[in-house]
């Protein structure tokens, strides 16, 4: 019966590590996404409601902001492990995602998963540093 215990304790655990990662997995997989339409809002001439060779002005779509994998917020500075704060993950997908005031043309992509990151207390959190011509992850949680 221990032998049992100690198998179903170990089953569980692998779960949580498993679901873990592949939110994280996932959550940067979106944020990839989020990076590529901010960049064509960079390529796109104002002319065509782009940016110009800008991602001043940039907004992520309502339809882009939550998913089932987390939450999205686009600002043009740069995040850490605990900001921007978020103490509500609804208020958070409803904050303003317009970007004022980006400068060297670079964005932030903030990503907020919906499984406990590695602290085992906050979600997972990642964000990306998107340029006009680069995109780089990086984990927070």
């Amino acid at each position: 019966m221990i032998i049992v215990g100690i198998a179903i304790a170990v089953g569980i655990s692998m779960f949580k590590s498993n679901a873990t990662s592949s939110n994280r997995d996932q959550v940067i997989n979106d944020l990839n996404n989020l990076a590529a339409k901010a960049q064509q809002y960079f390529r796109k001439p104002t002319a065509m409601a782009g940016g110009g060779q800008n991602f001043n002005g940039f907004k992520l779509d309502s339809i882009d902001v939550t998913n089932g994998n987390g939450y999205y917020m686009a600002t043009a500075t740069q995040p850490t492990a605990t900001s921007p704060t978020v103490t509500n993950l609804q208020t958070w997908s409803n904050d303003t995602v317009t970007t004022t005031g980006v400068t060297n043309n670079t964005l932030y992509i903030v990503g907020l998963g919906i499984e406990i990151g590695r602290d085992g207390t906050n979600p997972v959190r990642a964000y990306v540093t998107v340029k006009n011509n680069s995109i780089a992850a990086q984990v927070l949680n």
